[in-house]
């Protein structure tokens, strides 16, 4: 009668962690496309990271897609000059070393 029970709950926490898995959202593909949004890595000149900011200094500001980078989950953004300083949250660093691999 108790191993029904243990069933249950082996079920249900299989169903979890597909769950889980499916909701999580891959790295790379996620920073591939901000790097493009961005205007691709030659359009980045110099990064900069502050907890959970992102600067950038970029060639070329006008090439960038601002609403894209917003649908991807930044918090905000700010144009200073050729400058943009986006809030990323906790992946700001790794997003750093991703992009720093590329060049």
């Amino acid at each position: 009668m108790n191993y029904q029970y243990f069933i249950i709950i082996g079920v249900l926490i299989f169903i979890l962690l597909i769950v889980l898995k499916a909701n999580k959202k891959d790295f790379n593909i996620e920073a591939n496309k901000l790097v493009e949004y961005l205007g691709g890595k030659d359009n980045i000149l110099n990064m900069e990271v502050n907890m959970s900011r992102f600067k950038v200094t970029l060639r070329d500001v006008s090439i960038v897609n601002k609403e894209a980078i917003q649908k991807l989950g930044a918090k905000g953004i700010v144009e200073i000059d050729n400058q943009l300083k986006i809030i990323l949250g906790p992946d700001a660093k790794a997003l750093e070393r991703y992009i720093d691999e590329l060049k």
